[in-house]
């Protein structure tokens, strides 16, 4: 029987410069191991100034208004994965731009997980993953600018409870109208390539 693990405690933070920026991001507190801690609180905090340097680029004059804001995905079976927006709107623009990163922590490994890391080495992840989108794609009658063929080896993706959430940027695959085109995939249609000591493999786990 798996051993019961507690939910990581969030405490909300924020950055302000006035009513022209607010950035609200989480930190991690009161872990029992501390060097953890600090480790994923630093890691945060250098996506959102990632986020922050591709919102501004080289034109920080411009910045009219900018917001940032965090959702907490999965917090159980020490998985911890979160997701960063960034919306800025630049003087002058047709409109505002939102970026979307997400960070997943295996908290019983001590390390940020890539796609890659939740599956058994030399499993196709990278096809089934896409074969699925593509059927979502059809089913769900999404627009598409192109013809999608495969997400990348290091697709952006979170998990929240039993699914993996793949998603594309705006612009990537889809009009700007349509949002963050977001594909679940339930874990039970990756069981059989998935590390079951894993991430995945204890989100799907029913006891």
């Amino acid at each position: 029987m798996m051993a019961i693990t507690l939910p990581v405690e969030i405490k909300t933070m924020q950055v302000s410069n006035g009513a022209k920026q607010q950035i609200f991001y989480p930190r991690v507190i009161g872990m029992k191991n501390n060097q953890l801690e600090q480790w994923i609180n630093r890691t945060i905090v250098n996506q959102i100034q990632q986020l922050i340097h591709l919102q501004i680029n080289s034109s920080p004059s411009t910045v009219v208004e900018m917001t940032g804001t965090f959702e907490v995905k999965n917090n159980q079976r020490d998985v911890l994965s979160l997701t960063l927006s960034n919306y800025t709107y630049h003087y002058h623009a047709a409109h505002g731009m939102t970026y979307l990163k997400s960070l997943t922590f295996d908290l019983k490994q001590g390390k940020l997980v890539q796609l890659k890391d939740l599956f058994k080495p030399g499993s196709d992840y990278i096809s089934r993953i896409s074969n699925l989108i593509k059927a979502q794609i059809s089913a769900r009658q999404i627009p598409l600018l192109g013809e999608f063929t495969s997400i990348k080896p290091d697709q952006d993706f979170y998990l929240a409870d039993k699914t993996l959430v793949t998603y594309f940027q705006l612009y990537d695959i889809t009009p700007y109208a349509f949002g963050f085109p977001m594909f679940p995939i339930s874990v039970y249609d990756l069981q059989d390539i998935m590390i079951e000591d894993g991430p995945l493999g204890r989100l799907a786990q029913n006891n």
